[in-house]
């Protein structure tokens, strides 16, 4: 589906896909340092979603859990918004941003107190289909 045929594009759609095929997911203020969920993103830029998938599902890292929801989501929304194939999917975006942070305090020897850091992260993917992708990496070779 074209953005012409679109009865709505948001700004955040435009922003990451332009008027490309495709569809992503959010999810915001998850419970996690952004530096952990960082890492395990890092993993699954780039590779089609059923690798992605598998990988996502092995790792041993807690966000790992966090990040495969936001790609399932990501898929749905490619599979019943724009009527896309799931085989021919292709990571192309994949961010963690910071969140809000709260901050706590614990007691420690002789009176004093440290300050505690609970962060949270805004983690957010796009999956495009392959020939997309492959066409988006030419032409920026090529420029």
């Amino acid at each position: 589906m074209s953005t012409t045929e679109r009865q709505r594009t948001s700004a955040r759609r435009t922003s990451l896909l332009g008027d490309q095929p495709g569809a992503f997911a959010s999810a915001r203020y998850v419970r996690i340092t952004p530096m952990k969920a960082r890492r395990v993103v890092d993993l699954v830029r780039g590779l089609p979603v059923a690798d992605a998938a598998a990988l996502l599902a092995f790792a041993p890292q807690a966000a790992s859990e966090t990040v495969g929801k936001v790609l399932a989501s990501a898929v749905a929304n490619a599979e019943t918004t724009e009527n896309l194939s799931t085989s021919d999917l292709v990571v192309s975006v994949a961010w963690v941003d910071e969140g809000p942070t709260m901050k706590r305090w614990r007691p420690r020897a002789q009176g004093r107190a440290t300050r505690i850091n609970k962060r949270t992260s805004h983690i957010t993917i796009a999956v495009q289909p392959a020939d997309v992708v492959a066409g988006a990496k030419k032409k920026g070779r090529s420029a």
